[in-house]
């Protein structure tokens, strides 16, 4: 099948009991057993449950894995992945990733004896410069969040193997739709579903695929230790929304190419940043790895005085955190999604006041055109 068509007819698309094209919403907690010890594959909604198995169907086909998992949150997903981990292990993660990861690693997931390193992975001698006798996963964010910096995950995926490490991506901002790392060697993809496969911003969720029986084995043991699972509500949420994530992206990619060229000839921006940029550092292996490059930006007005200005003038971006969703939203990374990283680390990395995280939703081009330009130009 191809893309948007395994979209539709991916995973368990119609219910086998009554052939409703629309997958059923299994509202039930617990399932009537024959005999102890027999059932017809359900026992206890946390273990199991039709909805959230026909979700975790599909996003193991889109990513082309050996199965899938769903969570209630894309934070849930990664703490039960770096659960796969033990006291006193080590993991080398992106530098920019997405605030609350790095709140989880550094606050949460520490006090349980999991040691950690930074490093700008989109240079893999930064990586190889961080391994340690007791590391054992890297973790990748690419395209990152929010200076959309490339790693090249092919190349990380076979130094992994040859490290016998464990490699993991955050496939959030790329979709299936665009990027699918385990086809590049990657032992687990994870997705915050909440943004663009969910797509509408009505569902809080969290995806894994992963590229074996043991990690598959591994991780449903933690999903179903520790419960932290997603419910037949917005799983029905999710695989709705799923099935219009190829038209939804193409059209996201769009518009966000029109918008591209207007923010990089404005004089009040200082810089833009965006993969599809041919200035982009990492273009070359963002155009080798990467179908199609989103519609996530980044720019930088230069102060947050300017940021804020232009925040109260915008109308048809909504200020709110968040992404992927229909409608355009805007942000200050450094006060918003990542005010959780601590000021000095946060001008480290780049991510200033003045700088401005925006996802380009399915409205008009000319009304986002029109609205970007007079909220710069006042």
């Amino acid at each position: 099948m191809k893309r948007k068509t395994k979209l539709i007819h991916g995973g368990i698309s119609t219910d086998p009991h009554t052939g409703a094209v629309s997958f059923p919403i299994y509202q039930v907690s617990t399932y009537k057993q024959e005999r102890v010890g027999e059932h017809k594959g359900y026992e206890y909604s946390r273990t199991g449950n039709p909805t959230r198995h026909a979700l975790e169907e599909l996003i193991k086909e889109l990513e082309g894995g050996k199965a899938g998992f769903a969570f209630g949150s894309g934070m849930a997903a990664i703490t039960a992945v770096v659960m796969l981990l033990n006291h006193g292990d080590h993991i080398i993660l992106t530098d920019d990733v997405y605030g609350g990861t790095f709140r989880l690693i550094t606050k949460v997931l520490n006090r349980f004896g999991i040691d950690y390193t930074f490093t700008d992975t989109s240079a893999i001698e930064n990586i190889k410069n961080e391994i340690r006798p007791n590391t054992k996963a890297i973790f990748l964010e690419t395209p990152t969040n929010p200076l959309l910096k490339i790693s090249n995950i092919k190349e990380i995926a076979y130094l992994a193997k040859e490290q016998k490490l464990l490699s993991i991506v955050d496939n959030t901002f790329a979709t299936p739709y665009w990027q699918n790392p385990l086809d590049l060697g990657v032992d687990i993809v994870l997705h915050s579903a909440t943004k663009y496969l969910g797509g509408h911003s009505d569902v809080v969720a969290g995806l894994v695929v992963v590229n074996s029986d043991q990690l598959a084995e591994d991780l449903h043991f933690i999903q179903n230790s520790t419960g932290g699972i997603l419910g037949p509500q917005d799983s029905w949420l999710l695989i709705r929304g799923m099935k219009t994530l190829g038209i939804r992206m193409e059209e996201h990619e769009r518009n966000t190419k029109e918008l591209i060229v207007f923010l990089e000839n404005h004089p009040a921006i200082k810089k833009v940043f965006y993969p599809g940029l041919e200035t982009h550092p990492q273009h070359d292996v963002a155009k080798e790895q990467m179908r199609g490059f989103g519609a996530m930006v980044s720019f930088d007005v230069g102060t947050g005085k300017k940021a804020e200005e232009l925040l109260k003038r915008i109308k048809y971006f909504t200020l709110a955190e968040s992404l992927g969703a229909v409608e355009s939203l805007i942000s200050i990374p450094a006060k918003m999604t990542h005010a959780s990283i601590p000021a000095e680390r946060r001008e480290e990395l780049g991510i200033t006041e003045g700088l401005i995280r925006i996802s380009v939703g399915l409205e008009d081009i000319e009304d986002l055109m029109e609205d970007m330009k007079q909220a710069l130009e006042n």
